[in-house]
């Protein structure tokens, strides 16, 4: 996660604490966990491949409660309950509570549909921090991405309650060739509709979103998307809205350069910290806990399960490094091949996201085919990828 504004500006923003300690294996993780796979919407690039019915297996209260005390003792600092729609998911309100309670920041990624004033209230009550609402564009595309008439009405007015409860809210929209010139409209949607953030998803190749990889944006196309967000993020329309970039880290390059050509004073201290961050973190700064318990190195890559909280807590399971996968992930360098083994700035990308490259390649230590940097821009000699190959 890239947080184009803060660093453009240089403002200290929330979060700094979590992507800039420069502890890379070690620091406890922010856990995604998508506590249910039923929604009432089917959208395209959905990387659980959620629908509309029970999915049998869901962990009880019970055991749900038990892994928020495993989590809070191990000391995660952010719990984000996802889905599926996690407002589905019966006890909600109670999770969020009991997280809180334990010194955790819990937080909700949601299509809005089902937030009415009452659950904003109650889930602010409880003690929730932000809720991140996803929009795949304007009315029409958005009904359309999400497979349900009135999808974009519902999910704007969930958008205003959270709003009037006084929970932090962000608007998520997941670039597609689908909806790329939506990208401009839901920026301005974030400003006019007063979101504190506002985060823009590159498609990980995972579930539903692994059908539609051929609507992934070309490399020029991402780069006007980009530029698009940055002249958004240095206009600042609205002070205190945040612009963030998500899953593709070679955005932390192409920003680096920006900086490095037009605020040649801004670009070391922003070099320092995105090295800091060290990149792509999944199987380190990320984990996940699926609606059946599965522990997994990030959010997209169920296909690798590390355990199950019903056999071993997930304290146990993150700390044990002899998955080879989770292993793998923690000490990348000398594992990936291709470009990214003869990258300049694999120390602020770190090979990117793996989901994508499986997907293309096979290959969970290839090349991400998302990079959209030239060998020039990332000091690649040809001679070395061929003998990183």
């Amino acid at each position: 996660m890239l947080n184009v504004t803060r660093l453009l500006g240089g403002m200290p923003a929330r979060g700094d604490h979590l992507r800039y300690t420069g502890e890379r294996v070690h620091h406890r993780p922010v856990v995604v966990w998508n506590i249910t796979r039923r929604c009432n919407l089917h959208c395209a690039h959905c990387y659980a491949g959620a629908a509309d019915r029970p999915f049998p297996g869901e962990l009880t209260s019970n055991e749900a409660l038990a892994v928020i005390d495993d989590l809070a003792a191990y000391g995660v600092p952010v719990l984000l309950f996802s889905g599926g729609e996690p407002l589905l998911r019966p006890g909600l309100v109670s999770l969020v509570y009991h997280a809180a309670g334990k010194g955790m920041t819990p937080v909700l990624s949601t299509n809005g549909t089902l937030l009415t004033p009452e659950t904003a209230r109650e889930l602010t009550d409880a003690g929730l921090s932000y809720i991140g609402i996803s929009f795949d564009g304007l009315e029409g595309a958005h009904d359309k991405f999400r497979g349900s008439l009135g999808a974009f009405k519902a999910s704007m007015a969930g958008l205003r309650h959270a709003r009037a409860a006084g929970v932090r809210v962000g608007v998520r929209f997941t670039l597609t060739r689908l909806n790329y010139s939506q990208l401009d409209a839901i920026l301005r949607l974030a400003e006019s509709e007063g979101a504190d953030r506002c985060c823009v998803y590159h498609l990980a190749y995972a579930g539903r979103g692994e059908r539609i990889v051929n609507y992934d944006l070309t490399h020029e196309e991402t780069r006007n998307a980009v530029d698009t967000i940055i002249a958004h993020a240095q206009a600042n329309v609205r002070p205190g809205l945040e612009f963030l970039t998500v899953d593709n880290h070679t955005d932390a390059v192409y920003l680096y350069q920006r900086l490095l050509r037009d605020q040649p004073t801004r670009a070391a201290e922003v070099l320092a910290l995105l090295r800091r961050n060290g990149g792509n973190s999944g199987g380190s700064g990320i984990g996940c806990i699926d609606y059946l318990g599965n522990v997994h190195p990030d959010q997209f890559s169920w296909h690798h399960t590390l355990g199950n909280v019903r056999q071993r807590p997930f304290s146990q399971i993150w700390k044990d490094e002899s998955n080879p996968v989770l292993q793998g992930l923690r000490h990348r360098k000398g594992r990936i091949h291709g470009r990214c083994a003869a990258c300049s700035y694999f120390d602020i990308c770190n090979g990117n996201l793996r989901v994508r490259a499986e997907s293309s390649f096979g290959d969970m230590w290839a090349e991400d085919p998302a990079c959209y940097l030239t060998d020039a821009e990332l000091g690649i000699v040809r001679e070395r990828v061929a003998g990183a190959s």
